[in-house]
């Protein structure tokens, strides 16, 4: 089949997931054409340089801007209406490009990305979803119904809901199984990069931080000096040893290693990184990004299944606490059953031959996943 897949370029979990599902696309001798924004453009480029049967256009997307730990919002309303202009002319163009080449897509998957679901609905055709995002909107979270019931929840169910509404299929990947509530959605496991599925867990004694440049705790690197343990500190964009802090450049072969051999991990709460973690039975302290509720709900399920700790921020008596539970998270990680992408694929591929064969959307697979809607 002809596929134009669209990957939002904010995140690169995001692109990191998506090019598992191209890899796949292609080993079974589909035609994709790619739309992506941000980062995630050049990643992708680069991974699948002087492939055949893919090719991508860049589009314009929306950016956050973050102050520290928190989504400074007033900045990221102004920065996106500033290139607002700009970027409506670039995607026109890409929208002609698109339909006026030799290119005719037969099916659309969008990884939360807006441009290839509406040139979909405006060609008719249909839109499959594959994120984990649609997980806000379309699963219950009676667990934390107080908090979820807030302001802020209403208004993230309400962004995530006008994301690809109406779609054929909704694929959603994770770690933990709430109770579907739409009709037209499946709960697969996390999609995991090649290199995470060959990883082999050997627990060391260092603690693995990541952190963005972008959203770094500047007190952060003080607080780990004055702890017992060794740390290796990925994302500042320094180098450098400080003490017992190991400031490392970008590797993805090193940071695979020292994820696969750390004694537990300290991040923000996007679900890539957290996922290869449980994946690995990796513990984890998880410091949302303040205003990023999606983080919030990952780092929630996270501490009510024992693999780790929420923090709202860090501090040296929190991350103290976390590892000196690190054994006892560890152990309840144990439960945890590590899976392939096997899942995936199959509902991609039985989702496909339903859209070709015209089929109407299917409520639920026929393909083993780990959770649907149920009409009962």
């Amino acid at each position: 089949m002809r596929v134009l897949y669209g990957v939002v370029g904010e995140g690169m979990g995001h692109a990191t997931r998506s090019r598992v599902t191209l890899e796949h696309l292609l080993s079974l001798g589909h035609e994709v054409r790619v739309v992506v924004s941000g980062r995630a453009h050049g990643f992708l480029l680069r991974a699948f340089e002087e492939r055949k049967g893919i090719s991508f256009h860049e589009i314009h997307g929306l950016s956050l801007v973050f102050d520290g730990n928190s989504l400074d919002l007033s900045e990221t309303v102004l920065k996106n209406l500033t290139g607002a202009p700009a970027g409506l002319r670039k995607n026109l163009e890409v929208y002609r490009q698109v339909a006026e080449d030799e290119f005719r897509a037969e099916v659309v998957i969008s990884d939360f990305e807006s441009w290839a679901y509406f040139y979909g609905i405006a060609k008719g055709l249909p839109v499959i979803s594959i994120d984990n995002m649609q997980i806000i909107n379309r699963c219950e979270h009676e667990k934390f119904a107080t908090e979820f019931g807030s302001f802020d929840f209403r208004l993230a169910k309400l962004a995530v809901k006008a994301k690809v509404p109406g779609a054929y299929h909704y694929l959603i990947t994770t770690f933990f199984l709430p109770e579907v509530r739409k009709r037209k959605t499946s709960l697969i496991p996390p999609i995991l990069r090649p290199e995470i599925l060959a990883a082999r867990r050997e627990p060391g004694e260092h603690v693995l931080v990541y952190q963005t440049a972008a959203a770094a705790n500047p007190d952060l690197v003080p607080i780990l000096r004055s702890l017992p343990y060794e740390f290796r500190v990925y994302g500042l964009g320094r180098e450098g040893q400080e003490g017992n802090v190991r400031l490392c450049a970008f590797s993805e072969t090193g940071f695979v290693d020292d994820l696969r051999t750390a004694k537990a991990v300290i991040a923000n709460g996007g679900l890539s990184l957290m996922a290869e973690a449980v994946h690995l039975h990796v513990p984890m302290l998880s410091i949302p990004l303040e205003g990023q509720f999606e983080q919030t709900l990952n780092a929630r399920y996270l501490s009510w299944l024992g693999y780790g700790m929420f923090a709202a921020d860090i501090d040296r008596a929190i991350a103290e606490v976390f590892l000196e539970h690190a054994d006892q998270y560890a152990h309840a990680l144990q439960r945890y059953v590590s899976r392939d992408n096997g899942m995936l694929f199959a509902a991609v591929e039985e989702l496909l031959a339903a859209a070709q064969e015209g089929r109407p959307p299917l409520d639920r697979l026929e393909t083993p996943v780990l959770g649907s809607w149920d009409s009962k």
